[in-house]
């Protein structure tokens, strides 16, 4: 039986921290995605501790397309059964600001990292992945937009993350490749991402990967869905 091998990006801390921890707590060999070495090393060494199976890491930059390039060619050598990519990281945007004062800069560096460098990630790895039949899993949030919470360059390059899994699920249908993509909302959770945001409704990062864990186990096809493990509950 051929092993089961995972990326996670941004997987040193956070919910990819927390989603690699429980993948590799239930079998999957894991593979780190991460821009800093000291921190993958220490993430590398937590997960070590508790008895995951860690592969490596690799050095992967979203906003930096020939470092992108680069990291796909390493993974294919090094990891060939890779089947599994989780892409999760990506980066907040300013969430402090409205539409009128986002900076068109924001707006550009945040869809550069979390939606072209997915994509360039994805479509990178494509070989490998289907060569495996494999699958892409998109750490996302509704393209809907919520009233509660909607920082402008952070909810477009996710929404454009979700058109991406959209069209890719289709067309992996329709020339019969071997892949699958879904997306999958945590719901709202406590991360660096949110300044350690904790309110009412909101879930930690143990709780969200042991979930996204047992979704990606669960044995069934979730081609082409948006799964949100923790619906944002709509205020009275």
């Amino acid at each position: 039986m051929k092993e089961k091998t995972v990326l996670v990006t941004g997987a040193n801390k956070g919910i990819g921290f927390g989603i690699a921890k429980h993948l590799g707590l239930s079998g999957w060999k894991i593979v780190l995605g991460a821009r800093d070495e000291q921190r993958a090393a220490k993430a590398i060494d937590e997960l070590k501790n508790i008895g995951v199976d860690v592969l490596g890491w690799v050095n992967i930059e979203l906003r930096d397309l020939d470092n992108l390039e680069q990291a796909a060619k390493e993974i294919e050598q090094q990891y060939p059964n890779l089947s599994l990519l989780v892409n999760n990281a990506g980066i907040p945007s300013d969430m402090s600001v409205d539409s009128e004062h986002t900076e068109i800069a924001d707006i550009k560096e945040t869809l550069d990292v979390n939606f072209i460098g997915t994509f360039a990630l994805t479509k990178a790895l494509f070989p490998v992945l289907a060569k495996n039949n494999g699958r892409i899993v998109n750490v996302t949030v509704p393209s809907e937009i919520s009233p509660y919470w909607h920082p402008l360059a952070y909810v477009a390059s996710k929404a454009a993350q979700n058109a991406m899994m959209g069209v890719m699920a289709i067309e992996f249908q329709q020339s019969n490749t071997p892949l699958e993509v879904f997306s999958v909302h945590p719901g709202p959770t406590t991360t660096d991402l949110n300044g350690n945001m904790s309110l009412p409704g909101f879930h930690d990062i143990e709780t969200v990967g042991q979930k996204m864990a047992e979704l990606i186990n669960d044995g069934q096809n979730h081609q082409g869905e948006f799964i949100e493990l923790y619906p944002i509950v709509k205020e009275d």
